[in-house]
């Protein structure tokens, strides 16, 4: 049976060029695909929830068949609600897999009708991660062949504002 409808879940604090490349690839398997923003209550986000939002529509805004929402909760829910059948998570390296093994395990524990499946990046991505870009971006360094343009752009006017507490002691 082909797939139908499949989830690309994420914080996309902010979305990069590996995230897009799993996302473009994972589009062309799936009639439908949603990539969703969840709330990690282990990070604390640079970007609000709808600036993660606008972000991934204006990245995504070429395919067709993405739907960018936001979500709380327990993905298994989410899933379950949307008619997803399976889960694509990203694998940059080996050492991804053994938390993203246990995530997949527990989403089928919660959601028997639910499939994980791990797509790896590209080589070229495979280093990338967005809290390596925050990290540049921070400091001025170029990201704009990490991250789309748009997402450059939000990121530079992120980091233009002086930061209170650099020089204090």
């Amino acid at each position: 049976m082909p797939l139908r409808v499949a989830l690309c879940p994420g914080s996309f604090d902010p979305v990069t060029n590996g995230h897009l490349d799993v996302i473009e690839r994972a589009a062309a398997l799936v009639e439908t695909l949603y990539v969703t923003v969840f709330h990690n209550a282990e990070k604390a986000p640079l970007f609000t929830t709808a600036e993660r939002l606008d972000m991934l529509r204006h990245a995504t805004a070429h395919l067709g068949n993405v739907r960018v929402e936001a979500a709380t909760g327990l993905l298994a829910d989410y899933a379950r609600a949307r008619g997803v059948q399976v889960v694509v998570r990203g694998l940059r390296a080996v050492s991804d897999f053994e938390y993203e093994l246990a995530m997949a395990e527990m989403n089928k524990q919660l959601n028997g009708e639910l499939e994980t499946l791990f797509m790896m990046t590209r080589p070229a991505y495979s280093f990338l991660s967005s809290s390596l870009v925050k990290e540049v971006a921070r400091w001025g360094g170029d990201v704009s062949r990490l991250v789309p343009s748009y997402v450059s752009e939000r990121l530079r006017e992120k980091f233009a504002r002086p930061d209170p507490d650099v020089g204090k002691a």
